[in-house]
């Protein structure tokens, strides 16, 4: 089946260059050019997923994000952007967004982080390896964590997360391999299913949005870095 893809994007070369490389790859493509059409067009037909531009007239890609995921709306979305800061980046995160491609972009990356989004809203995001922290109910519980994998739902202590999709997979994927040691290149493959090369800073920007939401006063950490390596997920 074609997947559908909501496209919006202001810049009139982008948008039109990005639809087409995107209808070429297989994709059904609705392109629009700022806010106001994408949320109108979301409303009246809802794609498999959505390319966000950040800076659009009107209403930005973030409050479209913003709007989507107040109404309930979990449409995988993916963010594009000029603003190369981290924390320009943590906006769109915490906007509701699932990923983000910083301009200028190389096309073979965004299908490359749309084809994960596909798989992640398909529940298909990875196969982890079985271990002692999954429970045959689809439970994983480790250090004072807690996550109910069918229903997509996490807790440390009595405290419930609110996790974006990737982060919800990133979390699994530590605590299903709690006290292993797991290197940049594997959370790369298996969470995104694609290795973006060492000067990328997307793994860490979800790292510490993530360590942001489960960091608690007084509590220890549970994600570590490994330097040089990648991160760990333990109780110390």
């Amino acid at each position: 089946m074609t997947q559908t893809v909501l496209l919006a994007e202001d810049d009139r070369a982008i948008r039109h260059a990005l639809e087409r490389a995107l209808t070429l790859e297989g994709y059904q493509v609705t392109a629009v050019a700022d806010g106001v059409e994408a949320l109108a067009q979301a409303h009246r037909s809802r794609p498999d997923v959505l390319v966000l531009d950040v800076m659009m007239p009107g209403i930005d890609g973030l409050q479209v994000c913003r709007v989507l995921r107040a109404e309930g709306d979990r449409t995988p979305i993916l963010m594009l952007t000029a603003l190369v800061e981290t924390a320009d980046r943590i906006a769109g995160l915490d906007a509701g967004a699932d990923d983000y491609v910083v301009k200028p972009f190389d096309v073979e990356e965004v299908f490359a982080r749309l084809r994960a989004l596909l798989r992640r809203s398909n529940g298909g995001s990875f196969e982890a390896p079985k271990d002692e922290n999954k429970t045959p109910t689809g439970q994983v519980s480790v250090a004072g964590l807690r996550m109910d994998v069918q229903a997509r739902r996490a807790w440390r202590g009595e405290r419930e997360l609110e996790l974006t999709r990737t982060e919800f997979d990133l979390l699994e994927l530590l605590a299903r391999n709690a006290g292993i040691v797991l290197d940049h290149a594997t959370i790369y493959d298996r969470i995104w299913g694609y290795d973006f090369g060492p000067g990328s800073k997307n793994l860490a920007v979800y790292v510490g949005y993530l360590r942001r939401k489960l960091d608690e006063p007084g509590a220890p950490a549970l994600i570590h870095t490994v330097r040089g390596v990648g991160y760990v997920l333990r109780e110390d």
